[in-house]
């Protein structure tokens, strides 16, 4: 049985723990109201985005198809995973890489690639696949020009026949307490169904003309699409922190007070049998 000094010592040890966990809740919950905001700011504008595309695209020539909505025989696939560079934050890493483990094998006759946003998925790849770039650093200065850098090189990529295909692998924030891994392919850009889907008639008026509408539109639907998935999974990350420094702070003191009581119950039994000792010594003493 560990004596008085050792309980003492992992109660106060656990005292330090929870002083470390509640203010990482406390951190993650002010980031995540500016994230949660950024989030859902951008998707209003996204999925506009992606209306007035449909919407100019059912109109357009049937024959100038863009370069980012060719469809070509599979044999190379890109995958862009969006984690984060730090852990501490329940399943939120962890179910990206399940994730695109089980994409792996779903596409295994491909050549497969990954391009990582977040230094723990690039942990996780990096000595079983091949790598096409570790954009980390986007996370040092967030911003739609520092995504867009990245995105850029992926649809270059993808224009000069590198990648036939190209997905998104994230977590989207649904709330604080839930994150949803998403996986959609951004590459090519899928236009006919969504036309088919949505059936939007609208009488727009072309200057300069529909095709060169789209070509301006879809690129920047693109990077828009990528930026949109890191602030989702931002936003994501700061509620999974929160709420597993949340579950951490109480099974924390959960177990503190289950030390207390056994820290009492046995300072109890010390105290109990030193006065014991004292009785026994004195009637030892009175009757010798």
């Amino acid at each position: 049985m560990a004596n008085l000094k050792e309980i003492r010592g992992r109660i106060t040890s656990i005292s330090s723990t929870m002083q470390i966990t509640r203010a990482m809740k406390m951190v993650s919950a002010a980031k995540l109201k500016k994230a949660q905001d950024a989030i859902v700011m951008l998707r209003p504008y996204s999925e506009k985005l992606q209306e007035l595309i449909q919407n100019v695209n059912s109109s357009s020539d049937p024959d100038q198809v863009s370069v980012y909505a060719q469809k070509r025989e599979v044999k190379r696939i890109l995958f862009i995973a969006v984690t984060s560079n730090r852990g501490l934050a329940g399943a939120f890493n962890s179910s990206i890489v399940k994730e695109l483990n089980n994409q792996f094998k779903e596409k295994s006759q491909y050549d497969v690639e990954v391009l990582t946003i977040g230094k723990k998925a690039y942990d996780a790849v990096r000595r079983t696949r091949a790598v096409y770039s570790n954009e980390s650093a986007v996370f040092d200065n967030l911003n739609f020009d520092t995504v867009s850098h990245v995105t850029e090189g992926v649809m270059n990529s993808f224009r000069e026949g590198k990648f036939d295909e190209v997905y998104l692998i994230y977590n989207k924030f649904v709330n604080a307490a839930t994150q949803e891994v998403t996986a959609e392919q951004l590459l090519p850009i899928s236009m006919a169904e969504k036309a088919e889907e949505t059936q939007v008639e609208t009488d727009y008026i072309f200057e300069p003309n529909r095709n060169e509408i789209l070509d301006n539109l879809i690129p920047k639907a693109i990077k828009t699409q990528v930026f949109k998935a890191v602030l989702d999974s931002v936003a994501s990350e700061h509620g999974a922190r929160m709420t597993a420094m949340h579950k951490a702070t109480d099974n924390a003191q959960a177990l503190k007070n289950d030390l207390v009581i056994f820290y009492n119950k046995a300072r109890q039994a010390a105290i109990t049998n030193e006065i014991l000792e004292i009785v026994s010594g004195a009637e030892a003493l009175k009757n010798s």
